[in-house]
């Protein structure tokens, strides 16, 4: 009987610890804070605007001998915009409906949104080829 009762007592206690350790776990659930929705990954920064006012007439030449006149539309300061080709343009820049400002070049693109040349600002005109590889000039 002595066994019994030693191992009644120890019963007893590991059901306390087992009680206690409870209150304790439920009591560090209360007061954890709730967990958080993941944060939505930053916005990509505004496009950055062409390093002139693109809006107005412009002419375009190609290294193949073309030559026709351009006229940008767009509000101060934006990164995008439209193109309105006069006439005669080479290759397929009769095509031309918009421009966008992009990683610091400026894209041509036709009435499909497809890109016909992506030019760079140099020294107050623009400088950059088609993408057939044709070596392209717009300036004022």
């Amino acid at each position: 009987m002595k066994f019994w009762g030693a191992y009644a007592a120890k019963a007893g206690i590991a059901m306390l610890v087992l009680a206690v350790l409870s209150a304790c776990s439920s009591q560090l659930a209360a007061t954890r804070p709730a967990p958080q929705p993941s944060a939505r990954p930053p916005s990509p920064p505004p496009p950055t605007p062409p390093p002139v006012d693109l809006a107005g007439r412009w002419k375009l030449t190609a290294a193949s001998g073309g030559v026709c006149f351009m006229n940008f539309g767009a509000a101060t300061g934006a990164a995008q915009g439209t193109i309105a080709p006069e006439g005669g343009c080479p290759d397929n820049f009769f095509t031309s409906r918009k421009w966008t400002f992009e990683h610091g070049s400026l894209v041509m693109r036709s009435y499909k949104g497809e890109p016909l040349a992506r030019l760079t600002f140099v020294g107050g005109h623009f400088e950059g080829r088609e993408t057939n590889g044709t070596a392209l000039t717009l300036a004022r």
